[in-house]
């Protein structure tokens, strides 16, 4: 895809915040299990792709968000072949060009091409006449937090919060492009209180885009804590490099799904004191606690919450015995392997974090 940011394409507009809820929904099909899935007893429409093709980047945030639509419609398959990977089953289906559409009834290998408008709506119109449903499109709250002249000062210059934004425009193809992994990067930090992912329609609210020295589309721009004339951002436009970003800036430690990696909860200022009550003994470790206790409390912003968990894990050490730490990191962990809410799994992977300084030296 194209560095540059300047969109010269015009096309139709899109609600394209969706996507990223709905990849799931769409079955990636291959040569092993294609007549596995197609061709039996539900319809199926496919799309022929290829990665590097930019109709069909246009094209993914519309068919993954009919993939989430037709997700609990047993009677069809909303799916896709990877025709750089699987090119002689794209060859055996006629595709020349991408993206190709092609409906598959039910048990039929003998396709009929899609020629129509490329949106979920057209999609999911075909779809019910050829099937003989009615389904109605799926659609999800966004994460992205949109700004317009009555939020944007309030939201974007608030010294309590680390802002990202992205000046878009609706008809530009490389906004169109980016929207799905905004999406995703939105949806990573949604639990951060102090970390905010929006975006401006600087199309509609030229006023903002040029006070900020909008030209071209999208411009991202973060808004630190500490700097609020905004920064441009000059770093990847994929959901590794974004993350990355916001971890190093804002100081946080999620990964690309918004899970809590190992580092999270750590407060380097602590550390040093955990080490000296692990190795004390039994009497010199009430001292310690002390001071692990007062540092603790000077702490600020999201290391405040962290200090009160290293306090309370160095409590319960005095009071269980040498083996706590590790007897409870074991039961967080079966506790994570399970399917609990992102809240919950935030504060069970915080604590075990915390809880491994107190048991590596043990």
């Amino acid at each position: 895809m194209s560095r540059s940011w300047l969109c010269v394409a015009f096309g139709t507009f899109a609600l394209f915040l969706f996507a990223s809820a709905f990849a799931d929904d769409v079955i990636v099909l291959t040569e092993d299990n294609f007549e596995k899935e197609v061709g039996q007893d539900r319809g199926a429409l496919v799309e022929f792709y290829a990665p590097w093709c930019g109709h069909c980047k246009k094209l993914a945030p519309e068919y993954e968000k009919l993939g989430a639509s037709f997700k609990k419609a047993k009677s069809v398959l909303i799916g896709k072949v990877d025709c750089d990977e699987h090119k002689s089953l794209c060859s055996k289906y006629g595709v020349s060009g991408y993206p190709t559409i092609q409906w598959f009834p039910k048990g039929s290998l003998e396709p009929k091409k899609y020629e129509s408008a490329r949106t979920a709506e057209a999609l999911t119109e075909f779809v019910n006449n050829e099937a003989g449903i009615n389904v109605k499109i799926a659609a999800i709250p966004s994460s992205v937090v949109v700004l317009s002249p009555d939020n944007f000062d309030e939201i974007v210059l608030d010294d309590t919060k680390d802002v990202l934004v992205e000046f878009y425009a609706p008809w530009c193809g490389h906004c169109k492009s980016l929207a799905p992994t905004y999406e995703k990067l939105a949806t990573a930090f949604k639990l951060e209180d102090d970390v905010v992912i929006a975006n401006l329609d600087a199309d509609k609210y030229k006023d903002i885009a040029e006070k900020y020295g909008v030209s071209g589309f999208p411009t991202l721009k973060f808004f630190p804590k500490i700097n609020k004339a905004g920064e441009d951002y000059e770093g990847g436009r994929d959901l590794d490099e974004f993350v990355s970003f916001i971890n190093e800036k804002c100081g946080t430690s999620r990964d690309t799904k918004g899970q809590f990696t190992d580092k999270a909860g750590i407060v380097e200022a602590l550390d040093s004191l955990v080490k000296e009550f692990v190795s004390a003994s039994t009497e010199d470790k009430k001292a310690v606690f002390s001071r692990l206790e007062a540092e603790a409390e000077k702490l600020k912003g999201s290391n405040a919450r962290y200090g009160k968990i290293y306090v309370k894990a160095a409590k319960s050490c005095m009071e269980r015995g040498a083996e706590y730490a590790k007897n409870e990191i074991q039961r967080l962990e079966r506790m994570l392997a399970k399917s609990i809410a992102p809240a919950k799994a935030d504060d069970f992977t915080l604590k075990k974090n915390i809880l491994s300084t107190f048991a590596s030296d043990q």
